[in-house]
């Protein structure tokens, strides 16, 4: 029964970023999209393993050609463009906001964390953004960063908010 219930939740959360893709608000060359809100979740809700493996799933069946990313794109181009390195940057930001879940058992402190788990979504997104567009790290990181921190936070305001209800009666980290 573990297992079932493991795995209809990888597939839910695969699901739930590819749905906050398709809530964009166009801007270039990165959209505004709801996924990171998922991502945070996923990792805090499904743990470390699992949050990271919901986002490998969703890479992936975008990759296939599945129109799931932002604006209903799909496709290993996208990867290979603007925005592939923030969605690469999604496993890794899935996987630190389960293990900080799993280490710390402090709502102030697994509320920072989500501070931390964030920024390799930006690392790994603005050093690709660089290099594929082939601007400076600087303008990589206003055009590419900035903008996006006032709705990061308040994203990890809601993804903090929203995991406290669903833990209560879907624990995966213990």
């Amino acid at each position: 029964m573990k297992k079932s219930k493991e795995i209809s939740f990888v597939a839910l959360f695969a699901a739930l970023t590819a749905v906050g893709g398709f809530i964009s608000i166009p801007f270039y060359p990165v959209p505004l999209t709801l996924q990171v809100f998922f991502v945070l979740l996923s990792g805090a809700i499904l743990g470390k393993r699992l949050g990271a493996l919901s986002q490998i799933i969703y890479i992936g069946i975008g990759a296939m050609g599945a129109p799931i990313f932002h604006n209903f794109t799909g496709g290993v181009g996208i990867l290979l463009g603007p925005t592939g390195g923030f969605l690469i940057g999604f496993v890794f930001g899935a996987y630190m906001t389960g293990f900080f879940y799993e280490k710390i058992n402090n709502d102030k402190l697994r509320f920072s964390s989500f501070l931390f788990s964030i920024a390799p979504i930006y690392i790994v997104g603005i050093l690709w953004l660089s290099f594929i567009t082939n601007i400076e790290i600087s303008k990589a990181i206003f055009v590419g960063g900035v903008p996006f921190i006032p709705g990061d936070i308040i994203k990890i305001i809601m993804a903090f908010l929203v995991e406290k209800r669903v833990n209560k009666y879907f624990n995966f980290i213990t």
